[in-house]
Parts: structure tokens; sequence; C-alpha cells
């Protein structure tokens, strides 16, 4: 059940991301192009995602002891900012800004089967392998934790 639930929430989220424009790269930029030529439709449908989990959000995690389909919440268990998560976060909003694209639009739109999504799909595939056996290794990485 759990994984039917899982698929249908990613389908539903997937149209979702098709039916707003947010896996096409050059509406996305034009959103980040804020002294450009500035399209704000993206933040509409960031606002419209927002008014609905957060209500939610904060109603499962305060009155229900556990999700429905799982043993427990998966919540962070540690609130600090550490050099490695301020790195991805730069890493993660250069690479929207620069491709338009991240990484659940870009699955998403890789149907569409054109070059340049598809590149940066392998691309994301060869850096989060990269990254996985650098820290099996023990190598540091590049983010600096």
């Amino acid at each position: 059940m759990f994984r039917l639930v899982a698929l249908l929430s990613g389908f539903i989220f997937g149209v979702g991301m098709m039916v707003s424009g947010m896996v096409n790269p050059a509406k996305v930029i034009g959103f980040l192009d804020v002294f450009g030529q500035w399209d704000p439709s993206l933040a509409f449908v960031m606002g419209g995602a927002l008014l609905v989990f957060v209500p939610g959000y904060f109603l499962a995690v305060r009155r229900q002891k556990k999700p429905v389909l799982a043993d427990q919440f998966c919540l962070p268990k540690t609130q600090t900012l550490d050099k490695k998560l301020i790195g991805g976060a730069l890493l993660f909003g250069t690479g929207w800004g620069l491709a338009g694209l991240c990484p659940g639009p870009a699955i998403t739109a890789i149907g569409a089967g054109t070059l340049p999504i598809g590149l940066f799909v392998i691309s994301m595939l060869v850096g989060m392998r990269v990254i996985s056996y650098l820290q099996q290794t023990r190598i540091p990485s590049p983010v600096k934790t």
C-alpha cells in the first residue's frame, strides 16, 4: 500500500509540475531573473503549494504520533546550519539558476526526450555517484563539513 500511495503521490506531483510550467527551464529562468524580465507566475505556484503544505504539516506532526503508512515521522534531527548544508544549498541554487531545472522537474521533463534535459539528468546522476563514492572512501568531499 505504501508504494502505491508513493507512486500516486509522485504522479500527481509530476502532473502539477508540468501544468505549472516548473519543468520548462525558460519559465524557471524567467522567474529567477528578478532584475530583468521577471515572470512572477511560479511565485503563485510556490505560494499555493505552501498554503496547502504548511497547515497540513503542522496538523499532522502535532496531532498524530506517527504517519498513517509509516512507523515514524522522518524529521530532521538537527537544526544547525553547517558548511555541508550551506555548500549544498549554494550548489543546488547555482545549478537551478544556470540550468533552469532541479532534480524533480528534470526527472519529470525527461519524458520530453530533449537532449539538454537528458544531459542534465545524466550529469546529476553522475554527480550523485561521485559524491557517494567520495563519502564511502572517506576522501574529503568538495564541500567541507
